[in-house]
C-alpha cells in the first residue's frame, strides 16, 4: 500500500498531521475525529456549503473595500469561494453537520477549504498560511457566532425556494385533478360516516386550496430568514471588526446572493436569538401535517379493491406483498407520511434546541440547522414524488361513485327544507331499515312530485354547484293550487334575509 503523504499543522494543542491531497486542516482534522455522530458531513447539505462561500466572499470584498485585505489575498479568497459556489471542492467539507462548540468546527472547516485554494491560486503550497490564513485573512472582522447563523439563514433560503417551486406543481396538480374531477358526484363523509354529496373535483380543490394557503405561509419566512447578524463577531459588540464593515458585508452579501438580506436592528439580541428558526420549523410541520392528512384521504379514498372505499385508484407503483398475489399498496402516500412524521419529530429537536441557548449565544445552532435543513429537503422530495407517482395518475372510479350516491340516505338533508328535519330522520330511518331509495318514500308519501325530488336531487345541487332557485311548483296537503316560491318553502329563520 502506498502511504499517504501529509503535511505537518499546528495549532495551540500540538502537531497534527494532515493528508497533503486535503484542502482542510489540523481544525478540520480534529473536529472529525471528535463528532463522528451522524456519519452525515456538512457537504450532505450543498446549500450550507454555497451559503458559507457566499458569506466568505462577502467578508474578503468588504475588507478589501475597507483596507483590511491586501487586493491579491482578498482577490484569491473570492476566487476561492466562487469555485465553491460553483460547486467545486464540495467534498472537502467533512465536519459532521451536528458537533459541539455552536458551528465553530463549520467554520474553521470552511476557512481552510477557502485558504488553501486560495493559496494555490496565488501559486503556493497547501498550508502556507503565512501567505494566506483561515483565521487572519478568510475569517478576518469575522466570528462563528456571526458567521454560522448567517449561513444557515441563507442555506434554509436556498432550500426553501426549491421547496416551494416543488409546492406549487404538487398544488397545481391537485387543481388539475380537480377540474378532472369536477362532474363526478360522490358521497361526502363526516366522522367517517356517510354525510351529504359533494363532488370529486370540490374534494381535491379543497387540498390544493390548504396547498396553496401553506405555500403562502412558507413564503413569509423568506424575508425573516434575510435579517442577518453578520457584523456582530463574537457576541454582538462588533470587535475586532472596523465600524463600516456591518454595513459593508451587508451590501456585499446581497449582491453575492441577489436576496434581500438586512443587518439586524439589535446585533447582541440577534445573535441569541433563535425564534426565526422555531418560525419557520412550525410552518414546514404546519404544511407536513396538512399534507400528510391528505395522504391519509388518498388511502382512504382508494381503500379496497373490494373490500374499502373504492372511489379513486391510485396508480400501481409495485407490488404490495411479498406473500399475497397481486395485491397493492399505498406506497407514495405512505412515504409521505413518514416524512410528515419526521418533520414532525424535528420541530420538537428545534423547539428543546431554541430553549437551551444561554445568555449572548445559543450553542445547539448545529442540530437545527440539520433539522430544519433535513426537513426541507425530505418534503422537497416527499412533494415531488407525490405528485409525479400518484396524483397525476390518479383515476376516479365513476361506476362505484354512483351507485354510492344513488343509494344514499344522506341526500335526504337536501329534502330538509321542504319536508322538515322530523319527517326527514323518519325517511332517512325507514331507507336504511327498508332498503328502499328516499326518492320512492318521498313519492309514497305524497309531499313532492317526482318533477321537484329530480330539481332538489340534481347533481348540480347536491353538490352546491347550482343553487335551488326559482319557482318550483309544491302542491299543498289538501290538493294542487298554484306554483309556489322555492324560498317561501324555506324557514324565516333559514332564509338568509335581513330583517
Amino acid at each position: 500500500m502506498t502511504p499517504v503523504e501529509s503535511r505537518k499543522e499546528s495549532d495551540s494543542l500540538g502537531v497534527v498531521e494532515v493528508p497533503e491531497s486535503a484542502y482542510w486542516g489540523i481544525h478540520t482534522a480534529r473536529a472529525v475525529e471528535n463528532f463522528p455522530i451522524t456519519r452525515r458531513a456538512i457537504s450532505d447539505y450543498p446549500d450550507l456549503v454555497v451559503a458559507l462561500a457566499h458569506v466568505k466572499r462577502a467578508a474578503a470584498r468588504a475588507n478589501l473595500e475597507l483596507g483590511q485585505l491586501q487586493p491579491d489575498v482578498a482577490g484569491a479568497i473570492d476566487g476561492a469561494c466562487e469555485e465553491i459556489i460553483d460547486g467545486r471542492w464540495h467534498d472537502q467539507f467533512v465536519v459532521g453537520v451536528i458537533q459541539g462548540g455552536a458551528g465553530t468546527s463549520t467554520n474553521m472547516n470552511a476557512n481552510e477549504v477557502i485558504a488553501n485554494r486560495a493559496l494555490e491560486l496565488l501559486g503556493f503550497r497547501r498550508g502556507e498560511y503565512s501567505r494566506v490564513s483561515p483565521i487572519d485573512h478568510v475569517n478576518r472582522s469575522q466570528s462563528t457566532n456571526d458567521v454560522y447563523p448567517t449561513a444557515i439563514k441563507l442555506a434554509m433560503v436556498f432550500a426553501l425556494r426549491r421547496l416551494l417551486v416543488e409546492h406549487a406543481l404538487l398544488r397545481n396538480s391537485f387543481a388539475s385533478k380537480a377540474d378532472e374531477f369536477s362532474g363526478v358526484l360522490k358521497v361526502g363523509r363526516t366522522q367517517l360516516q356517510d354525510a351529504v354529496p359533494m363532488t370529486l373535483g370540490q374534494e381535491f380543490r379543497g387540498f390544493a386550496t390548504t396547498l396553496g394557503e401553506d405555500q403562502d405561509r412558507l413564503s413569509e419566512v423568506i424575508p425573516w430568514l434575510c435579517e442577518i447578524n453578520l457584523g456582530a463577531t463574537a457576541i454582538g459588540t462588533g470587535i475586532t471588526a472596523d465600524h463600516g464593515y456591518a454595513e459593508a458585508v451587508r451590501r456585499q452579501l446581497a449582491e453575492s446572493t441577489g436576496l434581500g438580506v438586512v443587518t439586524a436592528p439589535d446585533l447582541i439580541e440577534a445573535t441569541s436569538d433563535t425564534g426565526v428558526f422555531m418560525s419557520l420549523s412550525g410552518t414546514l410541520k404546519r404544511a407536513a401535517v396538512k399534507l400528510s392528512k391528505i395522504c391519509n384521504d388518498l388511502r382512504l379514498l382508494s381503500s379496497g379493491p373490494q373490500a374499502g372505499l373504492g372511489e379513486i385508484t391510485l396508480p400501481a407503483r409495485q407490488a404490495g406483498s411479498s406473500i399475497m398475489p397481486g395485491k397493492i399498496n399505498p406506497v407514495i402516500p405512505e412515504v409521505v407520511n413518514q416524512v410528515a412524521f419526521s418533520v414532525i419529530g424535528a420541530d420538537a429537536t428545534v423547539t428543546v434546541a431554541a430553549e437551551a441557548g444561554q445568555l449572548q449565544l445559543n450553542a445547539f445552532e448545529p442540530v437545527i440547522a440539520h433539522s430544519l435543513l433535513q426537513s426541507i429537503d425530505w418534503m422537497t422530495n416527499g412533494f415531488r414524488t407525490l405528485r409525479l407517482n400518484c396524483i397525476d395518475g390518479i383515476r376516479a372510479n365513476e361506476a362505484r361513485l354512483s351507485q354510492q350516491v344513488g343509494s344514499s340516505v344522506g341526500v335526504i338533508t337536501a329534502l330538509t327544507p321542504y319536508i322538515g328535519y322530523t319527517e326527514a330522520a323518519i325517511l332517512a330511518h325507514a331507507a336504511l331499515t327498508s332498503q328502499s331509495s328516499i326518492t320512492e318514500l318521498v313519492l309514497a308519501q305524497g309531499t313532492l312530485s317526482r318533477e321537484q325530488i329530480d330539481r332538489i336531487l340534481s347533481p348540480e345541487r347536491l353538490a352546491g354547484i347550482a343553487a335551488v332557485t326559482g319557482v318550483i311548483p309544491v302542491a299543498p296537503a289538501d290538493g294542487p293550487g298554484p306554483p309556489v316560491a322555492m324560498n317561501s318553502l324555506i324557514p324565516s329563520e333559514q332564509r338568509g334575509h335581513r330583517d
